[in-house]
């Protein structure tokens, strides 16, 4: 290795320790940033034509895993729940709020993510490839509970799912800021594979949403011993996270070995592969 390229190799350290710290500082303020840039033109549009329903408007915001979580925490919030009746789905957080504020939340926030589109840009197939995984973990979080988990509400793993790499977003938008980074793609897919699960973690209770989702993604993409029954949330976001490409993050954790979860191959589950395809299929083709 010449001089040059060691101090090459000390400056790319030097730039992933201060963006890690400059998101540790941003956690605490208010926290917005884009995910995918034509699904918020889509959620800004059907925001703006007041004749949408409330069902066309939850699908439209069901697309965007940050305005959903922003517009249930809302709902949740002591003005909009003064029963403390918690709400998870997307829809009945619109109905509780409104069609008028629901609209509002929702533009507000689309629009702020477009104007940050240029920073996310660099690693736009990034975003997407996290963007369509969320959506896959989702859908398949709501298929396991329903036959595996019937005493878990499918919603709550739905919204679970959904969100559960958040993190991952968050640092490809910081991401765009350094030089460095933005040379190295690959470097960045491996830093955010391994540090999103934690800054998703403290993102997601920064954002408000319930104790049950924050702790349910936890440490999703660390190896875990083998779940052979779905006793929690968390372990149904685990397995469905597996079923929907996550075990490429796993293997990112530098890991002394690859990980081959008995989940992959355990009969419970990969009986219910076709439907799990159809569900994701579904969740696509209306997204």
């Amino acid at each position: 290795m010449t001089i040059s390229e060691d101090k090459s190799n000390t400056e790319l350290h030097d730039q992933r320790l201060a963006m890690l710290e400059d998101i540790a500082k941003e956690l605490d303020g208010n926290t917005v940033f884009p995910i995918c840039f034509d699904i918020a033109i889509e959620i800004g549009r059907a925001m703006k034509d007041p004749s949408a329903s409330i069902h066309q408007i939850a699908l439209e915001v069901q697309k965007d895993p940050l305005i959903t979580s922003k517009i249930i925490k809302l709902a949740n919030s002591i003005t909009y729940n003064p029963s403390g009746r918690n709400i998870v789905d997307i829809e009945n957080a619109v109905v509780r709020l409104g069609m008028g504020t629901a609209r509002s939340v929702a533009l507000a926030c689309a629009m702020d993510q477009m104007t940050r589109s240029a920073q996310l840009a660099p690693f736009e197939t990034q975003s997407k490839n996290w963007w369509l995984h969320s959506l896959k973990c989702a859908a398949i979080s709501r298929v396991l509970c329903k036959q595996l988990a019937p005493r878990i509400n499918p919603d709550m793993a739905f919204l679970a799912g959904l969100v559960h790499d958040l993190g991952a977003f968050f640092m490809l938008d910081r991401a765009g800021r350094y030089s460095e980074l933005l040379e190295r793609p690959k470097t960045v897919e491996y830093l955010v594979a391994q540090w999103h699960d934690s800054i998703g973690t403290v993102l997601l209770d920064t954002l408000g949403l319930p104790d049950e989702i924050v702790e349910a993604v936890r440490d999703n993409d660390l190896p875990r011993p083998t779940v052979t029954q779905l006793r929690k949330l968390t372990d149904v976001i685990y397995v469905a996270n597996l079923f929907a490409g996550g075990l490429d993050e796993i293997n990112k954790q530098d890991l002394p070995e690859p990980f081959d979860p008995a989940e992959l191959d355990d009969p419970q589950y990969t009986r219910l592969t076709d439907e799990m395809n159809q569900a994701c299929a579904e969740v696509m083709n209306v997204f």
